[in-house]
């Protein structure tokens, strides 16, 4: 069957833009491809506000990943699907769907053919990137999307769109460790470095498999939000050298989201032997790494990004079989520069999403 008259034109689209690295967004109209055989179009109806967001409006990964202007945020997307390409197996119209931090990659490469796609080196990102046909690509601070269906993710009927939508990102970039790594057998002890829109979820997605986790944070005062709240096992106070000293050698692993600078020898010190200090915040200046206790420990400091397709959607069922979703701020889209602002003073429980369905309003 062939294409539509209205599926073969570029869709009129409209957001929210940076158009420099002041940060400051503002309204922006643009066009969407038209819907390819394998395309799904949806109308988006949450985003959520990624701290990776906050960091590309203002070009602070300038030396690793240089923004590009205008530039609209967002890959914490979920929607409806209001049409489907010829070619597209997966989607139907009427259906819940989601994109998270890629749109695209080579499809040929042992990344690529292993269902990682998020390492393949010609990976684009759902904002910010240059698309296959030369054109830049606009995320989900905006009315529409169109997606290739590989890179489309199904949002089962139990799972809140707006708690959901958050685990596109943050959701993935903790599960994707925590299974890779080993850190899901049931009895194992975990612990997780910050409490905020990652960490929260670290915590939620460790106890569904079974796995103890201790928060470690800076903030004393968030100790009775991660056990009672949260159901962490246990939390430790990261200046307090009694509690550090009482849990030396007590951790399988760590899964580190801290995304400024800080120490990494007294997480290494926690760690048992053969534990496994994974970084998955990337903070904008080297951190310094000792290298003896590693030694004397078999320990291993590793980095994870997000993950792969098939990975992402097993993570979202998981999420739904086990009612895990984010706690969340929900503001309108003309909040959004007050709650970049918010987010740089790390002042959200734990993740902004904003309610694009309902408050983005096109001028035209």
């Amino acid at each position: 069957m062939g294409e539509s008259t209205e599926q073969m034109q570029p869709k009129k689209a409209f957001g929210w833009a940076a158009r420099d690295s002041s940060g400051v967004l503002s309204p922006f109209t643009f066009s969407r491809r038209a819907t390819g055989e394998k395309d799904v179009t949806f109308k988006v109806l949450y985003c959520g506000i990624c701290h990776s967001d906050l960091h590309f409006i203002k070009n602070e990964w300038e030396k690793d990943w240089a923004s590009s202007y205008p530039l609209v945020p967002g890959h914490e997307i979920v929607g409806v699907v209001t049409e489907v390409g010829s070619k597209v197996e997966k989607f139907k119209v009427g259906d819940k769907v989601g994109v998270g931090c890629l749109v695209g990659s080579c499809h040929s490469c042992d990344n690529c053919a292993n269902n990682l796609e998020s390492y393949c080196p010609k990976m684009i990102l759902t904002y910010g990137s240059i698309y296959y046909d030369g054109t830049t690509t606009y995320g989900g601070y905006s009315d529409i999307m169109v997606t290739d269906e590989h890179f489309v993710v199904s949002i089962p009927d139990n799972l809140p769109l707006d708690g959901g939508a958050p685990l596109l990102c943050a959701g993935i970039t903790v599960y994707s460790p925590l299974k890779y790594f080993g850190l899901d057998k049931p009895g194992m002890h975990v612990g997780v470095v910050g409490l905020g829109g990652l960490g929260h979820l670290a915590v939620k997605f460790a106890k569904a498999m079974g796995v103890k986790a201790t928060v470690i944070s800076t903030s004393p005062n968030k100790k009775k939000e991660a056990i009672e709240h949260l159901g962490a096992h246990s939390f430790l106070v990261s200046r307090n050298q009694d509690e550090l000293q009482a849990a030396m050698g007590t951790l399988d692993g760590i899964i580190d989201t801290v995304s400024a600078s800080h120490p990494l020898l007294p997480l290494i010190g926690l760690l048992k032997t053969n534990g496994k200090l994974v970084l998955v915040g990337a903070p904008e200046k080297p951190l310094e790494l000792p290298v003896f206790p590693l030694l004397m420990g078999r320990k291993i400091v590793a980095g994870s990004c997000t993950g792969g397709m098939k990975e992402t959607q097993e993570m979202i069922d998981f999420a739904a079989k086990h009612n895990i979703t984010t706690d969340i701020e929900v503001i309108p889209i003309d909040y959004v520069n007050i709650a970049m602002e918010r987010l740089s003073r790390a002042d959200v429980k734990y993740r902004f999403v904003i309610d694009i369905g309902n408050t983005l309003k096109s001028s035209t």
